[in-house]
């Protein structure tokens, strides 16, 4: 369904701002309880205000509502608790709807045609953008070159950004409009691809990005705003009643609050203010903010960056890789340096969340949050997080649940890399990598979520990956790696409570408990009954935040 169709049904299923009490009747409902157990129900009752009175049978939910309360008939449907994802990009997924869609280009040729039929259909942008290349599943063994990029765009500059966000492919206009030559030096954490004479190919990883970045046009206001319909109309769908956002700037902070002020922000947004000096001294000022317009947005973390990508090879490896031993990858920053910038957020009482793919990179975190919650232990209670966690040495596991840290993880990461991952890694270094059952047994609470835009943001679709470990077409028979797939209720928590508890939230989301917010879902099929292959086809049918139906199919 397109965004646009998205934007009308979400609108349609709006109500009104004020709404009376209401009762939710004949469900086939499952919750968790404050000892994360699952628990069904019937029926539960709302209040004015959004939250919750009571959870239970059809009876004892009736006896606590108040007179004159609204039923609405279930009519034996599924309703479970509203499904967070704890790692995600709002603005990014509104954005693809505006340049070239290349997740589904299974192919270099394909893709140009993609890029060029875009630039066609466009021709009053001053630059062509576009989203989602993966050159892994092109099997070409190297990257796509700017040369061939002009063969679809050499009028205008053209950048297109891969599907893990860590790489972008621009064409020649575009390198010279950003002034990028064989002479200009690779930046600190950053990588320019280049030729066997040093030119470069048109390919930036990581940090090397911001080169050509700060030669982009900003987007409008207009433009922001419909990227933040678009996204919010697609959480709703999908059945996402709360996402964290990982990584925004005072723009998009703004946009954020007027539309909870207004009344249109139908999803929780849990804000982490990006890695750039300039954003986090605007938006720091009035220090952590960890509840607006009665918990719509919170902004009271910190996102940074440790390191790059497997896909485009940044992320930092202790040795290195296996399929390219010239390079272990990139580190954003010195130990030193990344230190000072945790410090100076973790001093000023934020949540630090830091992406951490390679298993240097989650090293050097770890090291990080053991100096400084020895120099801040006041600051455990922030609950910090790395992000990703992808490749960690055996070692280093056991020290997450040591110093308290939650690794937010995306389940279908692991499925989408399966065919790379461990051409990057070996055959030792994968045994470490998207251990979910590892991480749990030592007693870690996993945050889960997509990074999307990068995959989907269907939260069934992570529940089906972390259950299975197996793509939305079932691949591979049997599941990659099955010995770390999660078991049902370990990943429905992860999706629930545990990420709720990521977000210090448990006490008001992530289940559906007498004084909590009435976000929940409505779904065609029962979650806990249908085979495990089948979870991902679940069909969101209503979505409801604070007791409002802000979606209906």
């Amino acid at each position: 369904m397109r965004l646009t169709t998205l934007m009308l049904a979400l609108a349609a299923a709006l109500p009104a701002a004020a709404h009376a009490a209401t009762i939710v009747d004949n469900a086939n409902g499952y919750t968790l309880n404050a000892a994360g157990k699952l628990v069904k129900f019937a029926a539960l009752a709302v209040d004015d205000a959004g939250r919750i009175i009571a959870v239970g049978s059809s009876k004892a939910v009736a006896a606590k509502a108040p007179a004159g309360a609204t039923r609405v008939d279930m009519q034996g449907k599924t309703v479970l608790p509203g499904l967070i994802d704890a790692h995600g990009h709002v603005f990014g997924l509104g954005a693809i709807a505006t340049g070239a869609e290349l997740y589904s280009a299974t192919s270099l040729p394909g893709a140009l045609q993609a890029v060029g039929d875009f630039a066609r259909a466009n021709p009053q942008r001053a630059w062509v953008a576009g989203n989602g290349w993966n050159q892994e599943i092109w099997k070409l063994g190297r990257f796509p070159t700017a040369l061939e990029l002009d063969g679809a765009v050499a009028d205008r500059p053209a950048l297109m950004h891969r599907v893990d966000g860590h790489a972008v492919w621009v064409n020649s206009k575009a390198l010279a409009l950003a002034g990028i030559t064989h002479e200009t030096p690779d930046p600190a954490g950053g990588k320019i691809e280049r030729d066997e004479i040093g030119r470069p190919t048109g390919i930036l990883v990581d940090a090397a990005m911001d080169l050509v970045n700060k030669v982009v046009p900003a987007p409008t206001e207009a433009e922001s705003r419909a990227a933040l319909d678009g996204a919010l109309a697609h959480l709703a769908k999908v059945g996402l009643t709360s996402a964290h956002d990982a990584g925004i700037g005072v723009g998009e902070d703004r946009l954020f609050r007027a539309y909870a002020d207004n009344g249109k922000l139908t999803a929780r947004i849990y804000a982490m203010i990006g890695d750039t000096t300039a954003d986090f001294d605007q938006l720091s000022k009035d220090g952590p903010l960890q509840s607006y317009a009665n918990g719509l947005y919170a902004l009271s973390a910190v996102k940074l960056y440790s390191d790059g990508a497997l896909g485009s090879r940044g992320a930092a490896l202790i040795a290195p890789y296996s399929d390219a031993p010239n390079t272990k990858g990139l580190l954003f920053y010195k130990n030193e340096e990344m230190l000072a910038k945790m410090d100076k957020a973790m001093k000023a009482g934020y949540q630090v969340n830091v992406h951490a793919i390679g298993d240097a990179g989650n090293h050097q975190i770890l090291d990080a949050y053991a100096e400084l919650l020895k120099k801040y232990p006041e600051a455990a209670a922030q609950r910090h997080r790395i992000e990703h966690a992808q490749v960690v040495a055996p070692a280093d596991i056991p020290r997450f649940k040591t110093l308290g840290i939650i690794p937010s993880m995306q389940p279908t990461h692991a499925t989408s890399d399966q065919n790379m991952a461990e051409q990057r890694v070996g055959p030792q270094r994968i045994k470490g990598a998207y251990a979910w059952q590892t991480f749990l047994k030592q007693g870690s609470k996993i945050a889960c979520g997509s990074d999307f835009p990068i995959e989907s943001p269907n939260p069934l679709a992570g529940i089906h990956a972390a259950v299975t470990r197996q793509d939305g077409s079932g691949m591979p028979a049997g599941g990659w790696y099955k010995n770390e797939a999660m078991n049902l209720l370990q990943a429905f928590r992860c999706f629930t409570l545990d990420a709720a508890y990521a977000a210090r939230q448990e006490k008001d989301i992530g289940s559906l408990e007498a004084g909590k917010w009435a976000d929940f879902i409505v779904t065609d099929a029962d979650l806990f009954k249908v085979p495990a292959a089948s979870i991902g086809k679940i069909t969101v049918l209503q979505t409801w935040v604070a007791g409002k139906q802000v979606y209906k199919r």
